[in-house]
């Protein structure tokens, strides 16, 4: 994958769209921290449908403790994002203008270019960020997004989440990421990265699947 492809003022990184690079683990962004984690959470294309609308509806966020406020989708074609093919490869610009969903609280579904505010504490360690959705993905058998840090967090990166139907009707959700630490405490004890990351990854698979299982 050709990295820094898109690059978008308002996001604070350069390697946007990193997540989805075959090699993140062993070849992360610049004084970043790469993770990766997949579970099993069901069978079959009811599975999929379900566990794809609850990710859209930004329930992985909702459901690891941190609060959304101020969901601005994109306005017009000033945004059209960028999406990436199963290995990683940008393919074309998302659609400039799909059409909005709304969650029965009248928020926005997840859609590319939108930017939102979180608020929360992971195990004691803050949680604050502005966010923008840097692509999404929905395919037959494949449904996803990825966010990238604005600003006002303790880390800066990119985060992907997917929901993926495989030929053999299991159905899997992996979340990957990579965090470079921006404040003072975090540069200093890159502990606490990993950790905070390990805690999200775990409440992120609970609010996906409840039930789920022990990770591959």
């Amino acid at each position: 994958m050709r990295r820094g492809s898109f690059k978008d003022d308002t996001v604070d990184y350069a390697a946007v769209g990193a997540t989805q690079a075959a090699d993140l683990m062993h070849f992360p962004p610049e004084r970043s921290i790469p993770a990766e984690q997949s579970w099993r959470i069901g069978s079959g294309e009811t599975r999929f449908r379900g566990a794809s609308e609850t990710l859209l509806s930004w329930t992985a966020q909702r459901g690891a403790g941190l609060a959304l406020t101020d969901v601005r989708p994109a306005s017009g074609p000033m945004y059209s994002g960028v999406s990436f093919d199963a290995d990683g490869t940008p393919i074309a610009p998302s659609r400039a203008e799909a059409d909005l969903r709304y969650d029965a609280d009248g928020t926005p579904y997840v859609a590319p270019g939108t930017t939102v505010r979180v608020h929360g504490r992971v195990s004691g360690m803050r949680a604050d960020a502005e966010l923008r959705v840097i692509f999404t993905i929905d395919e037959p058998r494949r449904v996803g997004f990825a966010l990238g840090t604005v600003g006002e967090s303790v880390v800066s990166g990119e985060e992907s989440f997917m929901i993926e139907w495989y030929e053999n009707d299991q159905v899997w959700f992996t979340v990957r990421a990579f965090d470079a630490p921006t404040s003072l405490l975090y540069r200093m004890v890159p502990a606490l990265t990993r950790r905070r990351r390990r805690e999200l990854f775990t409440r992120y698979l609970r609010a996906i699947s409840p039930l789920y299982n022990t990770p591959a």
